[in-house]
């Protein structure tokens, strides 16, 4: 599989032959969708192939009341016209080699645009295709891979990522990049520092000491990069570095989160000596102005944490282990950084989930934990045989105390993905791979489900809908979900779906 430079110009007979291909492999995954859709709902010809003179949809998707093109997307989505399921987009490849690995970090949309990091390419893709390597409408190819990403996107859809200064894998991770969504121009990038697992100082590793990992996330007007020894923050605009904190002593800036506010998470070593150790590493929050980098709180974590994730900034929240696997508790901050409830997930009912991917830091991409309208969100555990289910609580984040209770019902999973407007977005997953899965929307106020989105899921895509392994975008009434890694066939040959998209069948790609 190959996404380097564009490939030598196609012959008018090879450009034919691949069309009608394209065209085949639109036909057949819109077959597999409405065969699971028409069994669902009996309805025949839910998901037929999209004309040109389709109407535009009714839904208001604008920007969250106060959200300028230098604040952070808060895209409010609507109920779309009709709640049927079609084909926004599909991203898939054939040539993937036996054993092959590619990183695909970073999955971001727009009203037009998937796009995609690909190792060291950043790709957006038009939806309403059926895309294959080749098909972009722009790529922009970076001097080292992405070894570092946000899922936060501005008004204007900008964004940024960290890269490696060379295609060397084992190059340092010290460039950062903040480009445009819809045409892929480059805004600017900046080299910044680099330090070692307990070096303060912006020096480069050396005698093979391992580089400190960096962190990028957006916040109004600011493009922030964590680097161990510290933090740079950049003029979305100008690409200015507009001010850097470094640190001293025995703590480092690893991670911060964005949106509407900015937390860097510290690690620190009580003893001073950096160590690999869980049982030797404390952490810190501090929140800090994003135009002056002045530190406005500290938040100080107990000892014997074994991580602690930022699922929001504002109202900043806490994910804490405490235990050896999972989320042990989520607290609630004030405006001065101390705890105002503290949310217990021990009792094994509820599930806080973070992404766990090892090679890329993201403190705030908690896509489960769903933060807003003075709540926090999250799922309990599932149910199991013989009709799986599960559920969605909110906490109230004055008091800890459980507010609404949405619940899956039989055979389906409910998921919260994100808070839009006055409501919650949730996924409800078909369990029984019978009836459809759904993108809904929940009111707390109420305890009202709306649907949005029925679809179904053909099952060769089937691992794309796995949570912690994948992204899952909501964005301009369309529902993505994309792997974070592209693998080959175990031998042989075989399509490998990378990002499925699902839209209204009245929505105009």
């Amino acid at each position: 599989m190959s996404f380097g430079p564009p490939p030598s110009p196609y012959t008018h007979s090879v450009l034919t032959q691949n069309d009608q291909q394209k065209k085949r492999r639109r036909n057949r995954l819109l077959g597999l969708l409405a065969v699971v859709l028409v069994a669902a709902v009996g309805t025949a010809g839910l998901l037929a192939a999209r004309s040109d003179d389709k109407k535009k949809p009714t839904a208001d998707n604008a920007p969250a009341a106060g959200g300028g093109r230098l604040d952070v997307r808060e895209t409010v989505e609507r109920k779309p016209a009709t709640t049927t399921g079609d084909m926004a987009f599909r991203f898939s490849i054939d040539d993937a080699k036996p054993g092959e690995h590619t990183e695909m970090p970073g999955t971001w949309a727009t009203d037009k645009i998937l796009a995609k990091g690909i190792n060291q390419t950043l790709a957006g893709f038009r939806t309403g295709t059926d895309a294959v390597p080749g098909d972009e409408v722009w790529k922009l190819r970076l001097a080292g891979p992405i070894c570092g990403y946000t899922r936060r996107v501005t008004g204007e859809n900008r964004t940024a990522v960290v890269f490696r200064d060379s295609k060397d894998k084992a190059s340092l991770c010290n460039h950062v990049a903040f480009f445009d969504l819809d045409d892929g121009k480059q805004i600017w990038e900046h080299e910044f520092p680099v330090s070692t697992i307990g070096d303060e100082q912006d020096t480069a590793p050396t005698d093979g000491a391992v580089q400190d990992t960096p962190s990028v996330t957006l916040t109004h007007a600011t493009v922030a990069v964590t680097w161990g020894g510290g933090t740079d923050a950049y003029d979305m605009d100008s690409g200015e570095r507009t001010w850097r904190t470094t640190e001293s002593g025995s703590c480092q800036d690893m991670g911060a989160a964005g949106g509407r506010a900015l937390l860097v998470r510290l690690e620190c070593w009580d003893d001073g000596q950096p160590s690999a150790s869980w049982q030797t590493i404390t952490y810190k929050v501090r929140k800090v102005d994003p135009g002056t980098g002045k530190e406005k709180w500290t938040y100080a974590g107990t000892k014997g944490l074994r991580d602690l994730e930022l699922p929001s900034s504002d109202p900043p929240v806490v994910a804490v282990s405490a235990g050896e696997t999972g989320f042990t508790e989520l607290l609630s901050l004030d405006d001065r950084g101390t705890v105002r409830a503290t949310i217990g997930l021990t009792s094994g009912s509820y599930v806080g989930d973070c992404s766990d991917q090892v090679d890329y830091l993201v403190v705030d991409d908690c896509q489960t934990i769903a933060v807003g309208l003075g709540q926090v969100f999250v799922r309990s555990k599932e149910a199991g045989a013989p009709h799986n289910s599960n559920w969605i609580i909110g906490f109230d984040l004055a008091t800890g105390k459980t507010t609404e209770k949405f619940e899956s019902g039989p055979d389906s999973l409910l998921y919260p993905l994100r808070v839009s407007g006055s409501r919650l977005l949730a996924l409800r997953m078909s369990d029984d791979h019978i009836s459809p899965s759904a993108l809904v929307s929940l009111d707390p106020k109420t305890g009202k489900e709306t649907p949005y989105l029925y679809f179904g899921v053909p099952q060769d895509a089937d691992t794309l809908t796995t949570l912690d392994e994948n992204d899952i975008v909501v964005q301009d009434g369309r529902l993505f979900f994309a792997a974070h890694a592209a693998d080959g066939p175990g031998s042989g040959k075989a399509w490998t779906w990378l990002v499925l998209g699902i839209g209204s069948s009245t929505t105009e790609q």
